[in-house]
């Protein structure tokens, strides 16, 4: 790398990614965090991909691209994200326990749909601690309905909900403070990747429906695909 980083807002005053990309001590003990050596490779990438949250903010979309212009992040900004993200995790478990419950699957995709389902619950698990970590309370779990009249429409919109749930996970990434909450966000957002790919596969869609590089989605954009499913 030929150009000099440079100077940045104090640590305090910007992101978990936007601070690993330039301080390595930080980004060593980031990547013991999420799995060692094997995630160096995806490391860039994963910077580059999560830069832009979809509503025009590319800010660390380079390692080089100075940060000065940043807005400082408010406070309890980790626990919002933390409270949206078990928001999703709420309506995904409800969604599968629904499912299942439905009598629409049998065998091997009956299998697929409990495993998914299974995650879900302990995703919520983890992240209602998280909340309890970060001195919040967690959002209060919604009442939901699903359309649920056949096993190819239920099948559809299990893949939409899991594309969704991992675009929604890679658009918050950037606005992390927090290393050890930004690495328990990328530990969920791999697995939701990972039942998307399988359901994306099961409805015979491309398993990587945008190609070498997933798209962030911000909360401005999940929120409504969400709130349809949400009664109270």
């Amino acid at each position: 790398m030929t150009n000099p980083v440079p100077e940045l807002e104090p640590p305090d005053q910007r992101g978990a990614v936007e601070e690993l990309a330039h301080d390595p001590a930080s980004r060593k003990q980031f990547l013991k965090m999420v799995g060692g050596s094997g995630a160096v490779a995806a490391f860039g990438t994963f910077l580059a991909a999560c830069g832009d949250d979809g509503n025009g903010d590319e800010r660390g979309s380079t390692l080089t691209q100075t940060t000065t212009q940043a807005p400082p992040a408010k406070p309890g900004a980790d626990l919002d994200i933390v409270n949206y993200a078990l928001l999703l995790e709420y309506v995904e478990a409800d969604f599968y326990k629904k499912v299942i419950a439905s009598g629409l699957f049998k065998g091997k995709q009956l299998d697929l749909l409990k495993a998914i389902g299974d995650h879900e619950q302990q995703h919520v698990a983890a992240l209602t601690a998280t909340v309890g970590q970060l001195g919040g309370v967690p959002v209060t779990k919604p009442q939901t309905r699903f359309p649920l009249t056949s096993a190819t429409s239920v099948a559809n919109l299990a893949a939409t909900v899991e594309n969704l749930g991992a675009a929604a996970y890679l658009g918050q990434a950037a606005n992390i403070k927090d290393k050890a909450v930004l690495s328990a966000a990328l530990a969920i957002h791999t697995v939701e990747g990972r039942h998307a790919a399988a359901l994306n596969q099961l409805t015979n869609q491309p398993v990587t429906p945008e190609g070498a590089f997933a798209k962030p989605a911000s909360m401005a954009q999940v929120l409504p695909k969400v709130k349809p499913f949400i009664v109270s």
